[in-house]
């Protein structure tokens, strides 16, 4: 079990190197194609459009074909899409690379943690969850580093090597022993409920916020005078914080359940928003930043083990749900960074992160609903169990 936790965590922490790669290098491809604030959040939110498209065929493919498969697929895909990412000489190749990059990294996601599920003994299941969100958080560690590299070093030979590298890690995947398909028809998804629903929400809300900030705030700082190399220290750093706090909070959440930790990420979701609105200098903005990767990133790993948990409980197919969760995943990511674009376009940065602190706010109230403290009180104790 613990060689394949390595695999799956590996491959979860490079398809997010891939995804993060972009925040240093945008202000950088702003410049070089004269893109706008929208034309940049285009770009960025070009991967989660790739997800959003590929996120129920992977959970069908994890499902009738194998996690495994499915995996390697993905693995595969976003290999071959960063060395077209590398050689791209316009913004439309860019785009069309990051679309192809996102497919991939549905299928990657859908068959790791289907295969994760599959293989975890139920009561090991969350803290191998907390592992693998651990990885992730690796790669997004990872991630700003790529990105400031290529900066020194190009474009092209930072994403020929690392594409390379992707095709060495699908030949550690085909050497994995496979474990047994669960083939389930897509009618099994009406099972799910308000509990799955809001789960899965809580990805959609954080991909929001980081696609939101993951291009304002790399521009706002290029505007202020940093570059690349430290735009990409800073993410690197914010993605460190993130690292130390992912493991403290799965604990926490195997021992408390998910709705203190999912209200506590929302009330510090909403200040540092309020603040991002009003941040005029690097310094505060780059504090802010760090502080938004720990509350932004704090609704992952209570979420994604509530979702595994309720999609067991519903007799849910675990490949088809975390299909479904990487859609409403890419959902946010597509909106957050096209839609905040826009708006700090037309009305300045301020009206998005105001916007998104409303957002959090409105969710905050419904898990303060009496009806959805008795729903999320079963879930909770089903989460105790697994402890």
């Amino acid at each position: 079990m613990r060689r394949l936790s390595l695999l799956l965590s590996t491959i979860v922490a490079v398809d997010i190197t891939f995804f993060t790669a972009l925040a240093p290098l945008l202000p950088h491809f702003a410049s070089r194609y004269d893109l706008s604030k929208t034309a940049a959040g285009v770009l960025f939110a070009a991967f989660g459009a790739g997800v959003l498209t590929a996120s129920v065929p992977s959970g069908v493919a994890a499902s009738r074909l194998g996690p495994r498969s499915a995996a390697l697929g993905g693995v595969a895909l976003t290999a071959f899409a960063s060395f077209a990412f590398g050689l791209a000489d316009n913004v439309w190749v860019l785009g069309a690379a990051r679309f192809v990059q996102g497919i991939g990294s549905a299928f990657s996601w859908a068959g790791a943690l289907a295969w994760l599920v599959a293989a975890a003994p139920r009561d090991r299941r969350a803290t191998l969850i907390v592992t693998t969100m651990a990885a992730a958080v690796l790669g997004a560690l990872l991630g700003p580093f790529v990105g400031a590299v290529a900066t020194l070093v190009g474009v092209r030979a930072t994403f020929i090597g690392v594409g390379t590298l992707g095709l060495g890690l699908c030949g550690w995947v085909i050497a994995t022993p496979a474990v047994p398909a669960q083939p389930q028809s897509l009618s099994a998804l009406r099972r799910g409920d308000a509990v799955l629903a809001g789960a899965i929400w809580l990805l959609v809300l954080s991909a929001l916020l980081f696609g939101v900030l993951d291009v304002l705030a790399p521009l706002r700082l290029h505007g202020l005078g940093w570059g690349g190399v430290a735009i990409g220290a800073l993410f690197l750093a914010a993605a460190g914080a993130e690292t130390i706090l992912n493991p403290l909070l799965g604990r926490f959440t195997d021992r408390r359940g998910p709705l203190i930790p999912v209200r506590g990420a929302l009330l510090g979701s909403i200040v540092i928003s309020l603040a991002l609105a009003w941040a005029s200098s690097a310094p505060l903005l780059a504090v802010l930043v760090v502080a938004a990767a720990i509350g932004y990133g704090a609704f992952y790993t209570p979420g994604i083990a509530l979702i595994s948990i309720r999609a067991e409980e519903k007799e849910i197919a675990s490949a088809l749900v975390f299909g479904v969760m990487n859609g409403a995943w890419a959902a946010g990511n597509v909106v957050g960074p096209v839609v905040g674009g826009a708006l700090a376009q037309t009305a300045g940065d301020a009206l998005p992160y105001l916007l998104l602190a409303a957002v959090c706010l409105l969710t905050l109230l419904a898990t303060i609903h009496p009806l959805t403290i008795r729903r999320s009180r079963a879930s909770i104790d089903a989460t105790s169990r697994t402890s």
